[in-house]
């Protein structure tokens, strides 16, 4: 029985209504009506959980994020986690986290993961950890990419919030499952799901519908779109990979 996800969803879909935020789903057929998957998103905003979630609604999935676990820690926003039976991760104690999303996964649950650990500031697909990758070949279920752009020109790392501001085109795209097959190790998944990513967040910066409005506007393009955020190579993160 959801008892707070639902409504969660409801308003969040009455504030996107209300600020007129141009989201555009493609791909949902790519997640499955039941049974378990691992969802694995690029990371460019502190609000991607929300509409990585809404990706999954046209077929009629609740996605269980796995989130730090300083956010379950908040007065507010902690018994909403757990209400949405969102998942604590503890940095100091990762194991628990792993085999709570795992038995999750066996059960049927989607499973949402950030591969990237952080925010990439670069808008490009930073090195990606295992994680995702370990979770769908313990739990045998698909392995599924999805890219997200837009929502950091809300909210994002280093960036004064916004969350009033109007007409912001948001793209989700969904891919195709990664099937593990037979002998593949984890490492050459991660691999192939970090070319998926990037081909996807490629797809997806390309087909945005506006462009910055004037100079002073290009932070939210990467580097290798004439934009002004950090290269990867800049700020620590390996070089974006070509695909």
């Amino acid at each position: 029985m959801e008892i707070v996800y639902p409504p969660v969803i409801g308003l969040a879909k009455t504030m996107f209504r209300v600020l007129d935020l141009q989201i555009q789903v493609d791909g949902a057929h790519h997640i499955p009506a039941t049974g378990g998957a691992v969802l694995a998103s690029n990371h460019v905003s502190y609000l991607d959980f929300i509409f990585c979630g809404l990706g999954a609604q046209p077929a009629k999935r609740l996605v269980r994020f796995m989130a730090k676990k300083s956010v379950f820690d908040h007065k507010v926003s902690g018994p909403l986690m757990r209400g949405m039976r969102h998942i604590p991760v503890d940095r100091k104690a990762g194991n628990a986290a792993f085999h709570e999303a795992e038995t999750a996964l066996k059960k049927g649950e989607v499973i949402g993961v950030f591969p990237e650990a952080t925010i990439s500031e670069s808008f490009t697909v930073k090195a990606l950890k295992s994680g995702a990758a370990r979770l769908a070949r313990a739990a045998a279920v698909p392995l599924i990419p999805m890219a997200v752009w837009g929502p950091h020109r809300l909210w994002t790392k280093g960036r004064k919030k916004d969350l009033t501001k109007r007409h912001v085109p948001v793209v989700i795209t969904i891919g195709e499952p990664i099937a593990a097959t037979e002998g593949e190790t984890t490492e050459s998944l991660t691999t192939e799901l970090h070319r998926r990513l990037t081909k996807l967040l490629d797809a997806a910066q390309a087909a945005y519908p506006v462009q910055p409005s004037g100079p002073d506007d290009r932070w939210w393009l990467p580097a290798h779109m004439g934009g002004t955020a950090p290269r990867p190579e800049d700020i620590g993160d390996p070089a974006r990979q070509e695909t």
